[in-house]
């Protein structure tokens, strides 16, 4: 007889639920959220698993590959879609979540999402980690702008080397200010060392990596907008259609549809926000600051004529996940024209 198992997973313990193809509780048990633990209620010679379903979450990663790695059949459910499956429930408790994810995997009603491999999931942390050193660093700097402006001290425009110069001659004459803001001074430099260290550390990363080099030729992608966009897709094959990469990172309009009413409103911003930021900075800098023509370029200024600079960049952002998407898979270049647009 056929099993199905639902995990509701908590940083502790983990719910376990196993029911059988006619949807009998079988067993129920909590355990520790740690793959040992799991596999030990699971492998049972009695069981025939047919799919085992836990939500995506902190932890799903690591207990994913735990599970798939001993041979379970186990599926990761995209979070919203869990939600709503299990908002029909009356009462919410970790007993009950477990018990309707197993049922969802009995009856085939969930929507899978992709687990990264472990080395995208090292890319995303020093990406993240870059990302959080440079916001902090940000944020000290806005603060001793701000906060200096109230007893008139003004910093002006200067850059990131000579703005701790700047903001000591500014409170050289006041000695209160000038010992609260040294502390913050400190911060700010070893914030900005460490964020080189980061940095140098991708741009290395990039340069190794086959697949960033190839995308870095498409104009306004850069080390960051390359390794992020690898360390997200993580691998090609993910996607059958390159359309659906747009889609995928939130890049594509909402759409409001029924009976006579069909609206189409901004794009959904779903996924991954750190992508489609730098999607966006990629094709800000082609529409903007390339030089050289290309088709996509001219593309997006056409749109930008008739719709605006805003739209043309998210359209142009789109457009450009969906190339690099499609050179990743086919493996060549991106290309600035055809044979068709030169001679026409």
């Amino acid at each position: 007889m056929k099993h199905y198992a639902g995990l509701d997973v908590s940083v502790k313990e983990t719910s376990v639920c196993i029911i059988d193809e006619a949807g009998k509780t079988t067993r129920e048990v909590k355990v520790a959220s740690e793959p040992e633990a799991i596999l030990a209620i699971l492998m049972n010679e009695a069981l025939t698993i047919e799919r085992v379903g836990l939500e995506a979450g902190p932890l799903s990663q690591w207990l994913y590959s735990g599970l798939a790695e001993s041979g379970l059949p186990v599926i990761c459910v995209e979070t919203r879609h869990m939600k709503a499956a299990l908002s029909a429930q009356l009462n919410k408790s970790d007993r009950n979540d477990a018990r309707g994810i197993a049922h969802m995997m009995r009856v085939g009603l969930y929507r899978p999402v992709h687990v990264k491999t472990l080395a995208s999931q090292k890319r995303r942390m020093l990406l993240t980690s870059r990302q959080l050193l440079q916001a902090k660093a940000l944020d000290i700097e806005n603060d001793l702008r701000g906060t200096r402006r109230n007893f008139g001290l003004k910093v002006g425009m200067v850059g990131v080397a000579k703005f701790e110069a700047r903001i000591r001659d500014l409170v050289v004459d006041h000695p209160d200010l000038a010992a609260i803001t040294e502390p913050l001074l400190i911060a700010r430099r070893v914030s900005r060392e460490q964020l080189g260290v980061l940095h140098r550390r991708l741009l290395a990363v990039a340069r190794q990596e086959e697949v960033c080099r190839r995308l870095m030729t498409v104009p306004g992608v850069g080390p960051v907008v390359a390794l992020t966009f690898r360390a997200t897709v993580d691998v090609a094959a993910r996607f059958k259609n390159s359309k659906a990469v747009g889609a995928v990172f939130g890049l594509t309009p909402r759409r409001h549809q029924s009976g006579e009413i069909d609206r189409m409103g901004s794009i959904s911003k779903s996924g991954d926000a750190m992508v489609r930021t730098v999607l966006f900075g990629g094709a800000q800098v082609m529409l903007t600051r390339t030089i050289r023509w290309s088709l996509l370029n001219a593309w997006g200024m056409k749109i930008a004529r008739h719709r605006g600079m805003k739209r043309a960049i998210v359209a142009v952002a789109r457009r450009m996940a969906v190339i690099m998407h499609r050179m990743w898979a086919d493996g060549t270049e991106f290309r600035w024209s055809n044979t068709n647009a030169a001679t026409g």
